[in-house]
């Protein structure tokens, strides 16, 4: 066992990669096609208890450590579909998050339960056509009126935005603020007034991502979420697990390339002698399994220092920016070792190098993350915990 994992912990990760083989793996090319993933699905997940790894016993979760949820991720990424894990954990770390942390306990009862149980699928909506990274610069906006609010605006890039029952929605209450002007509001998808528009992506096919537009929506007031005028405080108090995730599923991804290389390169021949035998492969190969080793145990002290409460902002976003980096260069280099069946769809890098390319851009741009750490490196900047 490693100074991470417990006997527990592995015996978790067996069954659920024998789940994964056995539930999921079969439909993913028809996902992957239709960009839909089916409905009960969500419910096998719910009902084995994956969707509330980390969500609290009196809701229906097991409450758990963190590296439950790190075999959780790392298991989604080795069955070769970004987008059926994007959707998976965008539920149950994105939107399902702010339900747990933010929201009232009769929100709790009517939206985390069902969450949890694979009933009801959540996103979160921050990204906006014309702010991309700038969360603070976002225009859509949740005016009070008597007992409601009426949010006018829309989102973009929203994970499970087309096929969510509920959106958690960030909204500036109070324009003239700023970023001390945002709330953060659980909206249901049966409300008048929400559209949604499918987006067409490079990657992540399985996944359903949005384009969502709110004309007019009427939210009744019990339905912000926390505390007004703290909204940019609780997006920004979450955005160290998001890209702790993105940093995770960057290594297990890395991981899954290089063992598929790998097998590859064992089988092919060429000039009489396997590919795993010539020196300059052989050498990109130590590289490669360097690079993954030092990110993957690195991630997993950011996830130690997470679980024991810390508000690991900095080393998060380092973990982002420097996994996916890697993992992207992981992704270009293994698909030239198979040379032109490497260009193949009937292979899995293709895919998987599609998929690769989101991790510097979702969570946070890379450029974004770059200035993130450079104000707390240079400048001194101190980020803290939102209080609800």
């Amino acid at each position: 066992m490693s100074r991470y994992f417990t006997e527990e912990h592995e015996m978790f990760r067996k069954s659920f990669q024998e789940f994964l083989q056995k539930e999921v793996v079969p439909h993913i090319d028809k996902w992957e096609e239709t960009g839909t993933i089916e409905r009960f699905i969500w419910k096998k997940f719910g009902e084995m208890g994956y969707f509330g790894l980390n969500q609290p016993e009196k809701y229906g979760g097991m409450d758990l450590d963190l590296f439950y949820t790190v075999i959780f991720l790392e298991e989604l990424q080795k069955i070769n579909s970004g987008g059926f894990a994007a959707a998976m954990w965008a539920h149950a770390y994105l939107a399902m998050t702010h339900v747990k942390v933010e929201a009232s306990n009769e929100l709790k009862e009517k939206y985390l339960v069902p969450a949890i149980e694979g009933e009801k699928i959540g996103c979160l909506c921050v990204s906006e056509p014309f702010g991309g990274s700038d969360v603070a610069g976002m225009k859509t906006t949740a005016i009070k009126k008597g007992d409601n609010y009426i949010i006018n605006g829309s989102k973009t890039f929203i994970t499970n935005g087309v096929y969510a029952d509920f959106y958690v929605v960030a909204a500036k209450t109070d324009p003239g603020k700023g970023n001390k002007g945002m709330s953060i509001f659980l909206i249901d998808k049966e409300v008048e007034g929400i559209s949604a528009t499918k987006l067409n992506k490079l990657g992540w096919r399985a996944s359903d991502t949005a384009e969502l537009a709110f004309d007019n929506v009427q939210v009744p007031a019990e339905n912000l979420m926390g505390e007004e005028g703290k909204g940019f405080s609780y997006i920004m108090q979450h955005f160290a697990m998001e890209r702790l995730i993105m940093g995770i599923n960057a290594h297990a991804r890395s991981e899954f390339a290089l063992d598929y290389a790998l097998g590859y390169m064992k089988e092919r021949e060429a000039f009489g002698r396997t590919l795993d035998k010539f020196q300059a492969l052989r050498h990109s190969v130590a590289e490669m399994a360097s690079e993954i080793e030092v990110i993957k145990e690195f991630n997993y002290s950011v996830a130690q220092r997470l679980n024991d409460g810390e508000y690991v902002v900095k080393e998060a976003s380092m973990s982002k920016l420097l996994s996916t980096k890697i993992a992207d260069e992981v992704a270009y280099k293994c698909l030239q070792m198979l040379g032109g069946y490497g260009y193949m769809e009937d292979y899995p890098m293709a895919r998987l190098f599609r998929d690769s390319r989101l991790g510097p851009i979702g969570g946070g741009t890379s450029e974004i993350l770059k200035e993130i750490i450079a104000k707390m490196v240079i400048d001194k900047k101190e980020y803290k915990p939102a209080s609800k």
